[in-house]
């Protein structure tokens, strides 16, 4: 009997409600300097390393929202899956220019892809997500799709 039913199928091609953000100066910098970069084109803020992006769009928690492990506890978007223990099953990102201060972006994460499969150990539940960054006037900045396997 399969686990996916119907109704978790028709999340596909839903989005969640775009986020936009403005980058500054600063925040590349704190980002920069956080992660240790080198290069001085990052630790000036003339532009955002590449991995700058994550968790941009994300809501800043409350310590009430932190899990006993210090980390944000994350809404669930999307359909509540029956299988709930959850892992990274891979990420790409096509960069199409960088960030720089001053950038108003809007990213839009859409579910693409719903798919079961048997593994060695039971059931497995793959999720694909694509999120879209745009520009200010819509041109686009970053594409990441990005898959998690339920077990």
């Amino acid at each position: 009997m399969p686990l996916l039913t119907e109704e978790h199928l028709r999340w596909i091609g839903t989005s969640d409600p775009p986020t936009t953000v403005e980058v500054s100066r600063r925040d590349i910098v704190k980002y920069a300097t956080a992660t240790e970069q080198r290069q001085e084109r990052y630790l000036r803020g003339d532009e955002a390393p590449p991995m700058f992006v994550f968790n941009l769009f994300s809501e800043l928690p409350t310590v009430e929202g932190l899990r006993r492990d210090g980390l944000a506890a994350r809404r669930q978007q999307g359909p509540s899956l029956p299988l709930k223990r959850v892992m990274a099953g891979g990420t790409s990102v096509e960069v199409h220019r960088p960030i720089r201060p001053g950038d108003v972006l809007t990213a839009t994460r859409t579910l693409v892809g719903l798919t079961e499969k048997q593994g060695r150990s039971g059931p497995l539940i793959f999720s694909e997500y694509r999120t879209v960054i745009v520009d200010a006037d819509g041109r686009p900045v970053m594409e990441e799709n990005q898959t998690g396997i339920a077990r």
